[in-house]
């Protein structure tokens, strides 16, 4: 009987972990980005869309930090920004 409820136990686990294994978010809407910026407690999200975004972007455009780096690539992928680094 130990066998059978062990089998259910690990065959449960397999399944959780298949369906949630993988990266099912939609990417973020047209004018938008999305970005995690390191900090000490942990990481944070940063979610913006259209005029906040764009600004949020030209305050980070060719800054060396790692939260910067990663608010860029957003950008670019938003094609906020040009593909070519800037410098301040």
């Amino acid at each position: 009987m130990a066998i059978v409820g062990f089998a259910v136990v690990a065959i449960a686990v397999v399944v959780l972990v298949l369906t949630t294994a993988g990266n099912s978010r939609p990417p973020p809407a047209a004018g938008c980005i999305r970005a995690r910026v390191a900090g000490v407690m942990g990481a944070t999200e940063l979610n913006l869309c259209g005029d906040r975004a764009k600004r949020e972007c030209a305050r980070h455009v060719g800054r060396s930090d790692p939260g910067s780096l990663s608010i860029e690539a957003s950008c670019r992928d938003a094609g906020l920004v040009a593909s070519g680094r800037e410098s301040n």
